[in-house]
């Protein structure tokens, strides 16, 4: 930080501003998290400064032999941690590793079943605004409007009736167990290929608090982020029958050289999680977000689903009069940072939706445990039941940074 104080002043003071800012926060959205000092390590290497379009053994440029080693390590990891028959760590995020298995496994025009956005699933599964949903033939199944959780009946008529290619299962915003193995089973019905996308759960997988869809799946995406702990970088598993059109579809299909202090750092988040204690972590983020999903019912909260079985809660705040904006905003004045976020079967527009967004895997990485979730749900109730109170927004503030300074941010 002394050499970019010396260069940029700028960028140095607002680095230092964000600093100070995630230590004196609670961080829920459930998509960020904290990288390690050993990861953030790898990620500001010089490993930055070397070109290596290419696989390991197979490069364009010279002076690979380091890298290569980098990268088979990461592969191995990942294969190891996951008990995946193949890898790709290149990836430069979760989206483009979507996008690179389409592009490897589909032709354009190919009929996509995924997720609807609105009930949970996310922008690459086929949304009609991206490119997904522009060059595939998408059709989407969604939740059950009584209890909000993935209807299956659904998902197997309309893989019956429409014969897809590909069947895509994950989600961005669904706070419950996702049955890989029925999926699996509507697939092989309809000879479909199954992608299951678990950049949200994957550190949930790895650590054994979630089931992994690794051994059912033809392909798995993920990012190496949220719940994982690492850079922010993508990765693809998958059976070794379809290793060469995956690899294919990341390069040279559509990326060029690899970021490889990104890699190294997958490698090191990796070998983080495949540790007892990352195992204690998984199991502890999960049973955080339990306690924290009780105590938010019990204040008269409405759950989407009526709970979680896993890191991620959903607020309807709609009964409330309110809107997620309005509520996000407001708990941000309190230093509880969230999202708002689209509810099933919302009737509000997606930019200023009827839900709020939150989990617990910053803030279980902080060290945090049932008491602190506890306390924090009745900060929150208290918020959400007047949002334009300041006053008890900047009590509040103090109070959650007093908490924070107790529970030290990795990595910062």
């Amino acid at each position: 930080m002394d050499a970019l104080a010396a260069v940029d002043p700028q960028i140095a003071a607002l680095i230092a501003q964000e600093d100070a800012r995630q230590r004196a926060t609670l961080r829920l959205i459930p998509s960020e998290n904290y990288a390690s000092a050993a990861v953030m390590a790898a990620t500001g290497s010089s490993l930055t400064n070397k070109y290596s379009e290419g696989y390991a053994g197979r490069r364009y440029y010279q002076g690979q032999g380091l890298i290569d080693q980098v990268e088979r390590l990461a592969i191995e990891r990942a294969c190891a941690l996951f008990g995946a028959e193949h890898a790709n760590v290149q990836p430069y995020s979760g989206s483009p590793a979507n996008l690179a298995v389409y592009l490897g496994l589909l032709q354009p025009g190919d009929t996509i079943l995924s997720l609807s956005l609105p009930h949970g699933g996310h922008l690459t599964h086929g949304w009609k605004v991206t490119i997904s949903g522009r060059f595939f033939n998408v059709f989407q199944y969604g939740v059950r409007p009584d209890d909000h959780r993935i209807d299956m009946d659904e998902v197997a008529r309309l893989a019956r009736a429409h014969r897809p290619r590909l069947i895509v299962c994950g989600a961005s915003a669904y706070p419950r167990i996702i049955d890989f193995a029925a999926f699996a089973e509507i697939a092989r019905e309809v000879g479909a290929l199954l992608l299951a996308d678990i950049a949200h759960i994957a550190g949930l997988v790895a650590g054994g608090a979630h089931p992994s869809p690794v051994p059912v799946a033809d392909v798995v995406t993920t990012t190496t982020h949220k719940t994982l702990r690492g850079p922010r970088g993508g990765m693809i598993l998958c059976k070794a029958e379809h290793a060469k059109a995956i690899d294919g579809g990341v390069f040279p299909g559509l990326q060029g050289g690899p970021h490889n202090h990104t890699t190294a750092a997958i490698a090191v988040a990796l070998h983080e999680a495949a540790t007892p204690a990352f195992r204690a972590y998984a199991h502890q983020v999960v049973e955080n977000a339990r306690v924290l999903a009780d105590r938010l019912a019990s204040h008269g909260l409405d759950l989407v689903s009526g709970g979680t079985d896993n890191h991620l809660i959903l607020l309807d705040v709609s009964k409330k009069g309110l809107s997620g904006k309005v509520v996000a905003r407001a708990l941000e004045g309190a230093g509880i940072v969230t999202n708002a976020n689209s509810v099933p079967f919302d009737t509000r527009k997606p930019f200023d939706p009827s839900g709020v967004r939150l989990g617990t895997p910053a803030i279980t990485s902080r060290g945090m445990g049932p008491d602190e979730m506890r306390r924090l749900a009745d900060w929150m109730a208290g918020i959400i039941a007047d949002p334009t109170d300041t006053a008890l927004q900047a009590r509040t503030c103090a109070e959650v940074e007093a908490l924070c300074a107790h529970f030290p941010a990795p990595g910062l």
